[in-house]
């Protein structure tokens, strides 16, 4: 079993609108969501060689987690983060990831400025 590497690829901010929430105006009238994304990546053999195929695009990344995000509508943006978290897996270079979903604009009753769930997955 190879050592988890202690490089890694951070996107922090990404913003995207969706349509995910448990009320039906939440998936009717959309919001905006938040997405911090950290990968666990081995950048040396892509610091070695300046070779862009040895490590993860992150422009690529990026729209990816964005589409992920604006792909069909769920209750919990813990299914998002799921989504997000399969996206990013799906590159060989990916070890493990860390996915903050941010819902800045949820429903809830009382002043706040972040709601957040965040979520760690390696690949199997």
């Amino acid at each position: 079993m190879s050592a988890v590497p202690r490089d890694s690829i951070t996107l922090t901010g990404l913003r995207a609108r969706g349509n995910h929430g448990v009320f039906a105006h939440e998936r009717e009238d959309g919001q905006e969501f938040v997405v911090d994304v950290t990968v666990a990546v081995d950048l040396a053999g892509a610091a070695a060689s300046d070779d862009l195929s040895r490590t993860i695009h992150y422009g690529v990344l990026a729209e990816e987690v964005v589409a992920a995000v604006e792909r069909h509508p769920v209750d919990l943006i813990e299914t998002v983060a799921e989504r997000i978290a399969a996206v990013v897996l799906a590159h060989p270079a990916a070890h493990s990831v860390r996915v903050t979903v941010h819902k800045p604009q949820a429903p809830i009753t009382v002043p706040f400025t972040d709601v957040a769930v965040t979520i760690v997955r390696d690949r199997q």
